[in-house]
């Protein structure tokens, strides 16, 4: 039986929905709809008219496709939030896809996030390093770029070519405190730290980088070229001979652009799709001050059945919603029906004019039929290899579902918790939660606990308390989030678990078992049982053995479900180990209480690296003095022992 939380806690509708009445109640007002079976939402739309478009739905079954047709035939209430304009309708559309995922919206399939470089323009000396976690902090991003190599190999060109530091030292109030680094010693930073380069002039050298990411490579050359020639006139040729080099590496990298249309200098992406079956796949082409800076390809939940404007649109809506570049022009396929909404709102969210546009000949449609050729292609090459990893992980999933008896045709188990307990001779005892939805690691919602109530080496005790706080965590934020009216979705432990497996037999079944009983939750336990070698070996479910010979896939998605549960228990059980003996040989140091201890590892991060530190820079830390910092430096060189 599927157990949601909200389910758990208002077990009883007060009412019944009466669709056709609701149907009249429909304002003739843009916004979005939501369309649910029970708690469980079905499928997120939005409208320029509530009234009418959600009527459609009920109405003649014709020219509405499968997929449709069966959302329909399962939908027993509908709600809906209304808007101002369709533009806020579209952005809350796609925020609520995003959150939900319902099964009946076209959804990408790869969510991942994408690098970008980052330069701290609002720092006094910047830094240009890459990232993946867009923040609105003032700093200046490029990207997205679909190849983390090439990101690489750009940033250390950069280091070659600018020398720009890397390092997260507080300047200009830390010049002159601490030694420079090493990249400072091998002529890869100019070394703002050392005072030896002004703000002025190291701000020069970011701007011409800046002008380098933003593909303004001749204007560097010329540059670049002017100060070789300066270096040349007063004799300073090894100067000379490294700026050549430079622009001898920027030139090379200009002549492996992939794509130069010297009449053309505009920023625009270029979308095509392609289909095969139940596939999906879009293919994206980034162009930036005419050159292609890469590609990329994204597979589609339910866009077969989709015709080619709602594909687009489905992208477009679900891409561009999570990156904070998009350029002026976006060339597709297919015209989306609400294409004059979605340049609105990609105007506004980028803060310059955006056009959709469908070419049908020139240049624009030649790049167009390209990115269309590389979709199929590359969907033949990649389809086989997409169904191989479904079977290994959402297939997996429900042949499990299956192999246990759990398995819902209308509402199939998607996400799996597992726990385990770490300890040394009961030292220092921690619980692991990792998560699995849909066969793959969800690793934000993983959860460690270190053991407060149990002492010894109790695994039985240790875990009734981690699954005790799991599930009190669980509904006093559900009755939080619910007063303070906030989505209980997004809580970090209101989702809960459609099966739990624990790391052992028996015995560790029945402990959670006892524990779902004391909160009334009715989820299925297995207990992932291994053999006399520490290898899987089966379930146990309901008072027997589950044999998994025969079930490759199964077999394979609970042993690295279990080796993660044990990796992330061990990995935090060690991490603890090493704080403790951190604390326990610092506090034998006369003089060095709480908050110099805090200091010195906050500072340093191990007592091998405190004890490598001369006096000098032992005292540099905060909360440090003299006195304080000769006791640390004495403890380490004159009692060896305690080392």
């Amino acid at each position: 039986m599927r157990t949601r939380l909200h389910a758990v806690v208002s077990r009883k509708k007060e009412y019944m929905f009466d669709i056709k009445e609701e149907l009249k109640k429909l304002p003739h007002q843009p916004g979005v709809y939501i369309m649910k079976e029970d708690d469980t939402i079905l499928y997120v739309g939005k409208a320029i008219n509530l009234h009418n478009r959600v009527r459609q739905y009920f109405q003649s079954s014709r020219g509405k496709t499968p997929k449709i047709l069966k959302m329909v035939s399962r939908v027993k209430e509908f709600e809906y939030i209304v808007t101002s304009t369709e533009t806020e309708a579209l952005v809350l559309e796609n925020n609520l896809i995003k959150l939900h995922r319902p099964p009946y919206n076209t959804m990408l399939k790869d969510d991942k996030q994408y690098p970008y470089i980052k330069a701290t323009i609002q720092e006094e000396f910047p830094r240009i390093f890459s990232t993946r976690k867009v923040r609105r902090d003032g700093a200046k991003y490029f990207g997205p770029y679909t190849n983390a190599g090439a990101v690489r190999e750009t940033l250390e060109l950069m280091s070659q070519i600018f020398c720009l530091r890397t390092c997260h030292r507080n300047l200009p109030k830390d010049i002159g405190k601490e030694r420079p680094c090493l990249n400072y010693h091998i002529h890869r930073c100019v070394g703002p730290c050392t005072g030896q380069i002004s703000k002025e002039e190291y701000n020069q050298t970011v701007k011409v980088a800046l002008d380098f990411l933003e593909g303004k490579h001749k204007d560097v050359v010329k540059n670049l070229e002017k100060q070789m020639m300066d270096a040349a006139e007063v004799m300073d040729f090894e100067r000379a001979a490294v700026l050549r080099d430079q622009i001898r590496n920027i030139q090379a990298l200009q002549d492996r652009q992939i794509i130069e249309n010297a009449d053309s200098q505009e920023d625009r992406d270029v979308i095509a799709y392609a289909s095969a079956e139940t596939q999906t796949l879009v293919q994206a082409f980034f162009i930036r001050n005419g050159k292609l800076i890469g590609r990329e390809h994204f597979f589609l939940d339910g866009g077969y059945e989709e015709n080619g404007g709602e594909i687009i649109r489905a992208f477009i809506g679900q891409f561009y919603s999570g990156t904070p570049y998009i350029p002026k022009e976006l060339l597709v396929v297919a015209e989306p029906e609400d294409r004059e909404a979605l340049e609105k709102w990609l105007s506004e969210k980028s803060g310059h004019r955006v056009h959709i546009k469908v070419p049908q000949r020139g240049e624009k449609y030649s790049l167009l039929e390209l990115a269309r050729k590389n979709a199929q292609l590359t969907l033949n090459q990649f389809g086989t290899r997409m169904k191989q990893e479904e079977k290994r992980t959402q297939g997996a999933m429900e042949e499990l579902a299956e192999l246990l008896g759990i398995m819902d045709e209308e509402m199939p188990p998607t996400r799996i918790e597992a726990y385990d307990i770490s300890n040394t001779y009961g030292f220092l005892s921690v619980g692991s939660m990792v998560v699995f939805e849909n066969g793959r690691p969800l690793k934000n919602d993983y959860r460690k606990f270190r053991i407060k109530t149990v002492y010894g080496a109790n695994d039985y005790a240790s875990l009734q308390e981690v699954l005790r706080r799991r599930f009190e965590h669980a509904f006093t934020e559900l009755k939080e989030r619910q007063e303070e009216g906030k989505d209980i979705s997004l809580g970090k432990f209101t989702h809960l678990p459609d099966l739990i497996l624990m790391d052992g037999g028996k015995g560790q079944v029945h402990i959670a078992e006892e524990v779902l009983r004391e909160f009334d939750l009715e989820i299925p336990v297995a207990g992932m049982v291994k053999d006399d070698r520490h290898r899987t070996r089966g379930l146990y479910f309901q008072e027997r053995e589950v044999d998994l010979s025969g079930h490759d896939e199964v077999f394979h998605l609970v042993t690295r479900i279990q080796d993660e549960a044990h990796r992330f228990a061990i990995t935090y059980h060690k991490k603890l180990r090493s704080d403790e003996q951190l604390q326990s040989v610092l506090e034998q140091i006369p003089g060095i209480g709480p908050a110099r201890r805090k200091a010195l590892i906050a500072a340093f991060g191990s007592v091998d690296a405190i004890k490598d530190k001369e006096e000098a820079e032992l005292a540099e830390v905060e909360g440090m003095n003299a006195p304080s910092a000769r006791a640390v430096y004495e403890f380490f060189h004159q009692n060896g022992s305690n080392s």
